[in-house]
């Protein structure tokens, strides 16, 4: 099965571009040049420069040995959570503004849930010294105020989405609306496989350098590139979809991915798209998203302000309807009990979203043999103020 989609974008019958005319020529310039300039010696040479140099990659592969025991298997966490920026986002991020300024383009926008992209997008626009404008939901301002502060720090305009939830849809709402007013002068980096095409493979393209690394390093550790297991959460699906992207077509590496399932998928408050959602079209793309039976969007809960999206990339759309991979609701209080598991059993505070992947863990039956990657996609400092909240610290 091929990671990557056919020319008008689609994996199966996921992706493609729909888009209004308004931003039609700025995303077929995208798709004109991203393959021509992203494979380039000079562009790799500088891409792969900052990912070691700036990024702080190769991040390691770490056996938790208290986890193992507990789940019965070999578990390795990718630490991910150890980027410059506490997150995966700033892989995509760096090679986005490169290729953007390759395109002459002067100004950078971006959408942001748990704040970890926007954080990722103000980094490389002050490095590049670039005009940087993010857009974040009214209510995950208030929940991620220390990202908030440190986008405003690093010279970014942090712009409210108070219309719908006011969460990461929104954010997205808004983003999409400024780029069609502004399409000359600037790039919109999207923070996840979801958008138009060529947007999912650019950004699962950009996050294969997480499964790239995994294979180099369990050949190191364990004398095979290929592991049991990937394990990694998915929100629109940028993590989970590097983690993946170089074992796709490894049919012995079973490919799981762990939903904010909120209250539970019945409840009326969740984000399992997967698992209650049906095809549509969000945000420039066909995919899976949560919708009314009159196709109005549906609005998505999760503790996890990176998870809380009603739809899903449409790369991990196809893996689930082809069956390469398996898709589990995971609670909020699941995710919760399961980050405090990690810190207490590994000294490692994980992300909300991060969390969701270690719940996982308790849904499978392990052999002792079983060689596992949990892709810890990022820290929990951010979410120290909701972990405060849910247990007594």
């Amino acid at each position: 099965m091929d990671n990557q989609p056919n020319k008008q974008g689609y994996y199966g019958k996921f992706g493609g571009a729909f888009i209004p005319e308004m931003l039609h020529r700025n995303v077929e310039e995208l798709k004109e040049n991203y393959l021509k300039i992203i494979e380039t010696k000079e562009f790799q040479d500088e891409f792969q420069l900052l990912l070691k140099d700036y990024v702080g990659r190769p991040t390691p592969l770490f056996h938790v040995q208290n986890l193992s025991k507990k789940y019965g298997a070999k578990i390795y966490l990718k630490r991910e959570d150890l980027c410059h920026t506490g997150a995966h986002k700033l892989n995509n991020v760096v090679g986005q503004i490169l290729l953007a300024k390759r395109l002459g383009k002067k100004h950078i926008i971006a959408e942001t849930g748990a704040g970890q992209h926007g954080v990722a997008t103000a980094t490389v626009c002050a490095l590049m010294g670039l005009e940087c404008t993010v857009f974040m939901g009214s209510k995950d301002i208030q929940r991620q105020q220390p990202n908030v502060l440190r986008m405003k720090m690093l010279g970014a305009k942090v712009i409210p989405a108070t219309s719908g939830s006011q969460t990461l849809k929104d954010a997205t709402n808004e983003a999409i609306r400024h780029w069609i007013n502004h399409p000359d002068d600037t790039h919109y980096v999207i923070g996840s496989t979801i958008g138009p095409h060529p947007y999912p493979d650019m950004v699962a393209r950009f996050q294969s350098v997480i499964s790239k690394e995994i294979r180099k390093q369990l050949l190191e550790k364990e004398g095979c590139e290929t592991p049991d297991y990937v394990i990694a959460c998915v929100g629109g699906g940028s993590n989970a979809a590097g983690a993946f992207y170089h074992f796709i077509d490894e049919p012995n590496v079973k490919l799981i991915g762990a939903e904010a399932a909120g209250e539970g998928i019945e409840s009326g408050k969740t984000a399992a798209t997967i698992n209650i959602g049906t095809e549509g079209i969000i945000h420039g793309c066909k995919t899976l998203l949560m919708q009314s039976t009159d196709g109005q969007v549906l609005e998505a809960h999760s503790v996890s302000a990176g998870l809380d999206y009603p739809g899903i990339g449409p790369i991990h759309a196809h893996l689930h309807e082809s069956g390469r991979a398996k898709y589990y609701p995971i609670t909020d209080k699941e995710a919760i009990d399961a980050a405090f598991e990690l810190t207490r059993s590994e000294g490692i505070i994980p992300a909300l979203e991060s969390a969701h992947a270690i719940a996982a863990l308790s849904k499978i039956k392990f052999k002792p043999t079983d060689i596992v990657v949990v892709n810890l996609s990022g820290r929990g400092d951010k979410d120290m103020d909701t972990y405060s909240k849910h247990q007594i610290l």
